[in-house]
């Protein structure tokens, strides 16, 4: 059979020209029901993004009536999602048109699912903001517009959609317009990030002003909701700011090579730049730039390579490799807008893990600067933030990171907590400010020859010294100080029972005093057969179920915290 050929058609030229197109990144926001999902499914449609077996999968279901297709059933494909009608997690899709391509994040609107929002918005160019023309501006689509302009996204879309069943009424979308562009400026004034919105009259169902411009609507002019992503800016070029590679990995085959793997979280480098590791704060030159197709004379954002240096650094995962001209800060200590994700509540100096980059560090909350009330934007006093809260708090870590403001850089700005004990993520955060940390491990410094001190000890372990006395199931103990380590406790545990401490009962005073003087977590423990578990520390007592292990083990920690074991000293200089 003969082949068959389109004239003036290029397979090459095609694919060239695709590499060429630049991209853009969207997210959806909103509250339950306004179409978000129905809105992108029309979208792909509508520019010819799905496979007609795709649309036949769909036909006759969902909740549209009769001949007319569910649009957001080529997003929402979890089983959970279908069945309910709702969007739970973030359903990514990419489409591609003659101007650009695009990845779009189709979030969830239920507050429930408020962080599977934040977490589809964060690495976002712009946000479709959809309202329901029937109901107007909602609770939850103040509190996605506020997240996406805590992430740093500086164009929204105002998709008013519905306008089919309002009559396409102009007046109610001017006042929907008048009424969010209020919500949109009160929340710039607070967060500090003007956004430019644009407000557009839609119908996700009907296809009205989606893809092409609706007849329906005489006195809406301006572009289809396509045509404004079409014309947005390109997406935030980070290769022109100042040069962060966070290192993953150290890797030396043999004994001829030393290079430090990972993705360059912004700007540009190349053989014989100086470059600073941080938080040592040692120097060195760019050598070589590795790739798996060879060496580069360039890498830029976001490329992932292998640098070797001109001469040997300590360098391991964590640190944060950058150019000496623009060096990051390195802090102990900082302040974050915080938008928490666990229905656990903060809880102020209780331990938490913070991810950043490519590193974890022990670290605690010491205050709640206020808590914002989403409904009037105001700042509220609070000890705590509830599931879905927002609020800015003050972070001590245990050691020193190097870290950018979110504003300057949403790479090394951006962090998430974690909860040490149940490996929980419980919130996402983004830096506003922090405090240069001057560190004192210079040999040539006069303090470095001086004996260390109690509050250098807290500094280091994160915790102060202490005794726990454990009187139970020798199991659940076990499961205790494997908890204790988990969380960063620096312990030696004592077994009370052992012949050496009952013919001298004095050893054991002994022992727990030196441990106690050196910063550790002295655990003295009695194994028994009891079916109850005994704690003391500083002079308090609780006894809990050891059929419970999970609740006695929480109620161990919250024990070491009341005592104040678990709270670092302000000697600490934290």
């Amino acid at each position: 059979m003969a082949a068959t050929t389109v004239p003036g058609f290029s397979i090459q030229e095609f694919l060239v020209e695709e590499r060429e197109k630049d991209l853009l990144r969207f997210s959806t926001a909103g509250s339950v029901d306004d179409g978000k999902s129905t809105l992108i499914g029309r979208l792909l449609y509508d520019t010819q993004s799905v496979y007609e077996d795709q649309v036949r999968s769909i036909e006759g279901k969902g909740t549209t009536a009769p001949g007319q297709i569910d649009f957001a059933l080529l997003t929402d494909g979890l089983r959970a999602e279908r069945e309910q009608g709702i969007t739970i997690d973030v359903a990514y899709r990419y489409f591609s048109t003659a101007r650009r391509k695009f990845i779009i994040a189709d979030t969830p609107g239920h507050e429930q699912y408020t962080r599977n929002m934040a977490t589809g918005a964060s690495t976002a160019d712009a946000a479709v903001v959809l309202i329901d023309a029937s109901k107007g501006v909602l609770i939850q689509s103040r509190r996605h517009a506020y997240i996406a302009s805590l992430l740093r996204v500086q164009h929204v879309l105002v998709a008013v959609n519905k306008m089919d069943l309002i009559g396409y009424n102009e007046a109610a979308f001017r006042v929907i317009e008048r009424d969010f562009r209020l919500v949109l400026e009160q929340i710039a004034s607070d967060t500090g990030n003007p956004v430019e919105a644009t407000f557009v009259p839609v119908s996700a169902l009907a296809g009205d002003n989606i893809v092409h411009r609706s007849a329906s609507m005489p006195w809406y002019a301006g572009p289809s909701l396509l045509e404004l992503l079409e014309s947005l800016p390109s997406s935030h070029d980070t290769r022109t700011e100042p040069f962060r590679f966070p290192v993953q990995r150290v890797l030396r085959p043999d004994h001829t090579f030393r290079g430090f793997a990972g993705q360059i979280a912004s700007g540009t480098v190349r053989p014989g730049d100086s470059i600073t590791v941080l938080p040592s704060g040692r120097s060195a030159q760019v050598q070589r730039i590795v790739t798996w197709d060879g060496d580069l004379d360039e890498a830029r954002a976001p490329l992932s390579v292998t640098l070797v240096l001109n001469h040997e650094l300590d360098i391991s995962r964590g640190d944060l490799i950058v150019s000496s001209q623009s060096p990051a800060t390195v802090a102990k200590s900082a302040t974050a807008a915080l938008v928490w994700m666990d229905q656990r509540p903060l809880e102020l100096n209780r331990r938490y893990l913070v991810k950043h980059t490519s590193q974890t560090v022990p670290a605690f909350v010491s205050s709640l600067e206020h808590r914002t009330d989403i409904g009037t934007l105001r700042h509220e006093p609070a000890t705590t933030l509830e599931m879905n809260g927002i609020g800015v708090v003050k972070l001590h870590l245990l050691r020193p990171i190097a870290l950018d403001r979110y504003a300057e850089n949403r790479s090394t700005g951006a962090l998430i907590l974690i909860d040490a004990e149940s490996n929980r993520t419980v919130a996402a955060g983004m830096i506003t400010a922090a405090s240069s940390y001057a560190a004192t491990g210079d040999l040539t410094h006069a303090d470095a020859w001086g004996p260390v001190t109690a509050g250098e000890r807290e500094a280091r372990w994160g915790h102060r010294g202490g005794v726990l006395e454990l009187s139970g199931p020798v199991g659940l103990i076990d499961s205790i100080e494997r908890s204790l380590f988990t969380v960063g406790v620096v312990s030696a545990r004592i077994e009370a029972d052992a012949d050496a401490f009952v013919l001298h009962p004095r050893l054991l005073e002994i022992v727990t005093n030196l441990q106690t003087q050196s910063g550790l977590l002295s655990l003295v423990v009695h194994a028994s057969e009891s079916n109850t578990l005994t704690a003391r520390a500083e002079g308090r007592q609780i006894t809990v179920d050891a059929d419970e292990p999970i609740q006695a083990v929480s109620a161990v920690h919250q024990l070491l915290h009341s005592t104040g074991i678990f709270i670092p000293s302000e000697k600490a200089g934290l």
